[in-house]
């Protein structure tokens, strides 16, 4: 399969593409995204197939218009107090469907995940489209997500129908998913919007790590399984297990181990190039990755969220 490059002046060309059932890879705020029709079961099955990912795993389905989500979910009070105050953002609601959607967007599950991006590329591919866009990230399923063009045209380059080339997304995690079809709100994946701005909002939001509880069947994609991963071996040093991240090193490097030491930082610029970074120690052929631990509050949560994810072990 050739794929076509698309800019941001091309895009009723890639909307075409999203009409006729093929994937469409296209930038949002947070990270690319892998996109086909919602509304298209055998479009969707496609995403499945070329990430590799298991289909339990649900998508979110993205639209352009707030008035879109009247028409695939019911709608809460507390609903439209959130999007009102977060949308468009990086923020993915999970609500009770109307089982307009096909199966394999919602993982066989009577809720659904949706968002509304806020990238002037991704509302208008969407608005073009005339559908909404179901999208996880443009990644291998397990490995670092997409953040630029580059790291796109390295996964799908030959297996999809066009990649819409832009700048690197602006903040680099994927979006903040909240449960709101559960009595209590739950935040189920920090991301672009922390867990102190939306608790502004829902006071009675709660967080709840994902191996504190046993997950059967995962609302939200970035719960049930091992993400975000590079091909080296990631571990995860707790903060006061940092001092120690220099006997490790020698340790591997005595077995001839090519050794990365990372040393996270609780800021925006640093979320924006995590993934990136994994991304370039795939390239330089590092074996491990050494990453040290930051406070998990605002955006320290998202990256933690990630880090964890991506790691073979932690040092405690």
């Amino acid at each position: 399969m050739r794929t076509k490059i698309f800019t941001s002046r091309q895009l009723k060309e890639a909307a075409q593409l999203i009409k006729q059932g093929e994937l469409v890879a296209f930038p949002t705020e947070t990270v690319y995204g892998l996109g086909a029709n919602a509304l298209d079961s055998k479009a969707v099955k496609k995403i499945f197939k070329v990430k590799g990912r298991p289909s339990d795993n649900p998508l979110i389905v993205h639209i352009a218009k707030k008035e879109q989500l009247y028409k695939i979910a019911y709608i809460k009070p507390e609903t439209i107090k959130i999007i009102q105050k977060f949308w468009p953002g990086p923020l993915t609601i999970i609500l009770k469907n109307k089982k307009n959607i096909p199966k394999e967007v919602t993982g066989g599950l009577d809720t659904i995940a949706v968002r509304m991006p806020k990238n002037k590329i991704a509302l208008k591919l969407i608005e073009l489209a005339g559908v909404p866009i179901a999208a996880p990230s443009a990644n291998i399923s397990g490995k670092p997500s997409g953040t630029s063009f580059e790291h796109v045209w390295e996964d799908f380059s030959g297996k999809i129908a066009g990649i819409i080339k832009a700048k690197r997304c602006e903040i680099g995690l994927e979006s903040t998913v909240i449960d709101l079809t559960t009595k209590t709100p739950i935040l189920l994946r920090p991301g672009g919007f922390d867990f102190e701005e939306l608790s502004a909002v829902l006071p009675n939001l709660i967080f709840v790590s994902n191996k504190k509880i046993r997950i059967k069947k995962a609302k939200s994609p970035g719960m049930k399984y091992k993400h975000y991963s590079p091909n080296a071996k990631v571990i995860l040093f707790e903060q006061r297990a940092i001092n120690k991240m220099k006997s490790y090193q020698i340790k591997y490097k005595k077995l001839n181990k090519k050794v990365k030491i990372i040393i996270s930082q609780k800021t925006k610029k640093f979320a924006k190039e995590l993934f990136n970074i994994f991304r370039q120690c795939d390239k330089e052929k590092v074996d491990i990755i050494l990453i040290s631990s930051i406070d998990e509050n605002k955006i320290g949560l998202a990256i933690m969220n990630r880090i964890k994810k991506a790691a073979s072990k932690i040092v405690t």
